[in-house]
């Protein structure tokens, strides 16, 4: 069985959204070019055709995953949120030990992670790091860059 995918509201609109685009969209307009392609005689030596045809197949595949995506997708109960602990859907406020600079984050499925937003998925290193501490504790994270010590200041809703 697939694992389940936790999302927010507006990130369960969201993939809805991008699979009407899929289905509504972009499968109508390669259809069309797949036509096009077909008017043009023989199908043996006719690149535009095949490449229409591989482009089918890729997003027909895409529109199979987002399905499945969607299927196993659950919202997640804001009323049930505990903010005493660092968990998905909380923001957190924390001080970089290194470079002596506080960041807010906000921890979320990885499909709605945006960093420029401070949208950080609960998996990735820093994520899991904070998960489950709580205000005053501090963690240690291994980043690209190297390490980093994290501590947390505030957990809000």
């Amino acid at each position: 069985m697939a694992e389940t995918n936790f999302v927010t509201k507006e990130g369960l609109e969201k993939l809805k959204a991008d699979l009407y685009d899929l289905k509504y969209v972009q499968r109508p307009f390669i259809s069309k070019q797949i036509a096009d392609a077909r008017d043009k005689g023989d199908l043996s030596e006719n690149a535009e055709y095949h490449a229409a045809k591989e482009d089918q197949g890729l997003l027909e595949a895409k529109i199979s995953k987002m399905e499945n995506l969607i299927a196993v997708s659950r919202i997640i109960d804001e009323s049930k949120i505990n903010n005493s602990q660092v968990m998905m859907l909380t923001r957190v406020r924390v001080l970089n030990h290194n470079s002596k600079k506080e960041i807010w984050y906000t921890l979320v499925n990885e499909k709605e992670a945006d960093l420029k937003t401070g949208r950080i998925s609960f998996k990735s290193p820093i994520g899991l790091g904070l998960m489950n501490k709580k205000v005053g504790d501090t963690c240690e994270v291994t980043v690209p860059a190297g390490n980093i010590k994290l501590e947390i200041l505030e957990i809000t809703f």
